[in-house]
């Protein structure tokens, strides 16, 4: 291609708006659960001498060196012995921690509820992550934040735990309410998977707001694929990753990384560089609806009943939160302002990887 035709592209892609970024960003993380999903369909009927050879773990692995692979290639110029040399030693010590919950014990507990619980129950269930980083961070940080904001995460909250509630005494059971309620482990592990991804934010926010977006990514990635990894060997042996070089793997994990892992992060890191914190939340709203339509389509999962009711209250305080984020956007500059990209970065929670 010629530099005219190079420059020609190059300022239609500049002129597509930061949101439009953000949002096709969004789209793309909330379907990848539902793709990951229907890859490990693929090779359970493919088997490889009775093994699934796009497990869970595979994809975890193999997508996490192809993100890794992404982030050197944008980032390495960060990497520079100037801009290491200004992290001190309390920082990398926060940096590793946040890469223990985000990059290696998150993705465990996201992909394990994948293989345990439907695709939606995970969506509407870790919708308590936003709810318990913002409790966090009024607790920790003395963040002030409007009634709407907490209403709107109080909802949220509310309508997590009557999902919870209705999926365990549906049908003849429903008159059996006062019982002790029987959590599957799905939903355990997408608990704890919010839980890890809210004290990530919370470090992230006061400990390492100055850190270089290039060297937070990459560090956080390396250090939680390489904990993954000797993990699953401990447990396992090395006999778990034994198909992990599988043609069929790869064949898919190519459109994995091209779609999900390169395009939605550089679609992400794109709208990131040019997007204020109230855009990055009101994109990210749009999550929930576009990972249950995504299910749907891909897995055909219909929504059953405690999903429907569950799922609308959380979508009410989802609404209630973005009027309490406009009204403080309007009320306090600093929503308008740029925010560190680091506390954009983690105002998403699954990516995919």
């Amino acid at each position: 291609m010629s530099s005219i035709g190079l420059t020609k592209v190059s300022k239609f892609f500049n002129s597509i708006p930061a949101r439009a970024y953000l949002l096709t960003a969004i789209i793309i993380f909330a379907i990848s659960g539902s793709v990951i999903h229907k890859l490990t369909d693929i090779g359970a009927a493919n088997l490889i001498n009775g093994r699934n050879p796009i497990s869970f773990c595979n994809i975890l692995f193999a997508g996490n060196i192809c993100a890794l692979a992404f982030l050197i290639f944008v980032y390495h110029q960060q990497w520079n012995t100037a801009a290491l040399k200004q992290i001190s030693r309390k920082d990398w010590i926060s940096l590793s921690i946040v890469a223990i919950l985000e990059g290696a014990l998150a993705p465990t507990l996201i992909f394990t509820a994948l293989s345990l619980t439907m695709v939606n129950n995970i969506i509407i269930i870790g919708r308590i992550e936003p709810p318990l980083t913002l409790a966090l961070s009024v607790w920790l940080l003395r963040e002030r934040v409007n009634k709407w904001v907490v209403g709107g995460a109080i909802v949220s909250f509310a309508g997590v735990i009557l999902t919870i509630l209705l999926l365990q005494n549906s049908g003849d059971n429903m008159v059996k309410m006062a019982r002790v309620i029987h959590v599957g482990k799905g939903e355990l592990m997408t608990a704890g998977w919010a839980i890890c991804i809210a004290i990530s934010t919370i470090i992230s926010k006061s400990k390492l707001r100055q850190i270089p977006l290039g060297i937070f990514t990459i560090f956080r990635t390396a250090i939680g694929t390489t904990i993954f990894f000797v993990i699953v060997i401990q447990q396992y042996g090395a006999i778990h990753f034994i198909d992990i070089f599988s043609p069929l793997l790869w064949q898919w994990m190519l459109f994995y990384g091209a779609v999900v892992v390169v395009g939605g992060q550089l679609c992400f890191f794109t709208g990131l560089k040019k997007s204020t914190a109230s855009e990055v939340s009101l994109a990210s709203s749009f999550g929930p609806i576009a990972g249950i339509l995504s299910s749907y389509l891909i897995l055909g999962e219909l929504p059953n009943i405690a999903q429907y009711i569950g799922g609308s209250i959380v979508m009410v305080g989802i609404i209630l939160t973005q009027i309490g984020v406009f009204q403080q956007n309007t009320q306090t500059p600093i929503l308008s302002q740029k925010i560190p990209a680091i506390e954009n970065n983690m105002e998403v929670g699954f990516k995919g990887v």
